[in-house]
């Protein structure tokens, strides 16, 4: 039985923390049991539209009362197989009000939830269960043509740590048969013995703030993903980025179109209904049709959205004509430099907000709101850079962190404008560090390396402008050059459609600049229409991209990011 996942924070940090108000003494569970008493018989949670076409089964939604009485039931079921505060419990489960069951039952006895795309087969299962020591594990019977509940099953063996294996459906999608070594469970009422069982227990023996309650995994673009712990502390600290860029309040609808197994998902949509109140319409996986279909029947006025989807939708008069789209009032996306004339687009076409977002699991949660940055261009390009003199920023978080930049040839911070640096980061929203034997992420002063380059801009440099990763960059002729930069500005060519660049090797060089991208529906690009393109934007002639490669997609992780290492590995066959 693993029980390593208690305690993530020295005391001291917690004292001071705790002190300034940054961290307090609540933990997650506590915070449900707030809003069913509060909300009660108003609607939850709201499952896929498209449910039948994911599991067979018909759409359910959920008041406040009624997730309570199914979580305590499903608490009561894990502790009866013995699952207790510190094991963890694998999850790998579609967007659906099981989903949010899953998680507030166990979180509810202290267990530690780590959960999976979806996408993940086996192998990343069986790697991610054996690094984080699965102490049971939760899937569903069947997901489109998939078997998930089998295939835990058949490589149950080689879990050691694996005690239980549960397939969480409706008791109308779970099969008159499972696979050996599978328990079926199905949402239940609790009974008046479960719920007195887990006040007691509540009242007893509460939750500790800072233990983990998640261990998530990094997307593995470049390398094996490695588990990020992250205790009640830093989650309830850092989802007030996401509650007050887009300012959400128990009025709200929230769409929530990203696997809940991230930053993107769980504080970017799962902890801003819990903390407000409000109502949570889940989707999964990624449909447009359903998408814009659910905004209209159920009148969401906040989801998030990638911005190559929101440029598509912009230049689709057709497809925007025939929804309604006016519940919407802002939209949050981000992962990738935004255009300037998307978010300008949204802005003065339907007076909807893009809010920019820049986040990790180990704990960045830049952002820039409509608030603090009314020109549409500044927010596309710029984020707050918190702590500078006479600049206030709207969200709370901005208060609480620590940045800078540090050249990462003389570990010396920068304070010029445009000079690139890695972003290091220090407050309440950073997790402790990795999980296993894992080379430290924190510097001599104890920030976070982030691995990010970005460079101070602004007149009176109060902003940050991301350039790109640091392990990304292509470094042509011993000069540096930023692929997210380039990619920005490719993405507002009219043809292309996504965009990705990396270096191609060279002998002279080192590397020489390469863009991949996918193309508009009829739309035809050359490499020289390109260049020519980009030389009319003003950029240096280094930069510019000397091969074009056009494919009809590219590669992605389970969580939508670029996997580089594929283009490059083809880009050198």
């Amino acid at each position: 039985m693993n029980k390593t996942h208690r305690g993530l924070h020295p005391r001291s940090k917690v004292d001071e923390y705790t002190s300034k108000g940054w961290w307090s003494e609540e933990t997650i569970d506590q915070v449900f049991r707030t809003q069913v008493r509060v909300r009660g018989d108003e609607l939850a949670v709201v499952d896929p539209a498209n449910r039948s076409e994911l599991s067979g089964g018909d759409p359910r939604r959920l008041s406040w009362n009624q997730l309570d009485s199914e979580v305590i039931s499903l608490a009561a079921r894990f502790s009866e197989v013995g699952l207790s505060r510190g094991d963890v419990l694998g999850v790998q489960m579609p967007n659906t009000v099981e989903l949010v069951e899953v998680y507030l039952a166990a979180w509810s006895l202290g267990v530690v939830v780590s959960p999976l795309p979806m996408q993940y087969r086996e192998r990343e299962v069986e790697g991610m269960a054996n690094q984080a020591a699965f102490a049971a594990f939760v899937t569903v019977p069947s997901f489109g043509d998939r078997l998930p509940a089998t295939e835990i099953a058949a490589i149950r063996s080689r879990i050691p740590s694996l005690r239980s294996v549960f397939a969480y459906a409706p008791a109308s999608e779970l099969p008159a048969e499972l696979p050996a070594g599978v328990d079926g469970l199905s949402p239940q009422a609790a009974t008046e013995t479960q719920r007195s069982e887990l006040d007691r227990r509540n009242t007893e023996d509460p939750n500790d703030p800072n233990d983990a309650m998640t261990i998530c995994w990094t997307s593995g673009t470049e390398s094996e993903p490695k588990g990020v712990p992250r205790s009640h502390y830093e989650w309830l600290a850092i989802c007030w980025a996401t509650i007050d860029a887009p300012d959400i309040v128990v009025d709200d609808v929230l769409l929530n179109p990203f696997p809940m197994v991230n930053m993107a998902g769980i504080n970017g949509m799962f902890l801003p209904w819990l903390r407000t109140g409000c109502v949570l319409v889940q989707h999964h996986p990624f449909d447009l049709r359903v998408f814009l279909g659910q905004i209209e029947a159920e009148r969401v006025t906040y989801t998030v959205a990638p911005p190559a989807l929101l440029w598509m939708l912009l230049a689709d008069e057709s497809m925007l004509a025939a929804v309604d789209l006016s519940s919407l009032t802002r939209i949050g996306s981000g992962s990738v430099p935004l255009q300037p004339p998307m978010v300008r687009g949204w802005q003065e076409r339907f007076g909807i907000g893009v809010i920019n977002f820049f986040g990790s699991n180990e704990g960045i949660s830049l952002l820039s709101s409509p608030a603090d940055m009314p020109d549409p261009d500044d927010r596309a390009r710029y984020f707050p850079r918190f702590g500078v003199e006479n600049f206030h920023w709207s969200t709370r978080i901005s208060d609480w962190m620590d940045v800078r930049l540090v050249d990462v040839v003389t570990g010396k911070d920068i304070t010029e404008v445009g000079q690139p640096g890695e972003l290091r980061i220090s407050g309440p929203t950073v997790f402790a560090g990795y999980l296993g034997d894992r080379p430290s992420p924190f510097d001599e002063r104890g920030f976070l390396c982030t691995g990010d380059i970005f460079e101070i801009a602004g007149d009176h440099g109060q902003f940050l402008r991301y350039l790109d990763r640091g392990k990304d960059l292509v470094i042509r002729g011993g000069m540096n050059i930023a692929p997210a930069e380039l990619e920005g500005l490719i993405a507002e060519h009219p043809a292309v459609a996504d965009v990705a660049v990396i270096g191609d090797p060279d002998e002279v060089l080192g590397e020489r600049v390469a863009a991949v991208v996918t193309l508009r529906p009829e739309a035809e690009l050359e490499l020289d229409a390109l260049v020519a393109f980009l030389k009319d934007k003003r950029i240096a002639s280094y930069k510019l991209p000397e091969r074009l490669e056009v494919r009809k997609e590219l590669p992605r992780n389970s969580t939508g990011k670029i996997l580089k290492r594929e283009l490059r590995q083809k880009s050198v066959a």
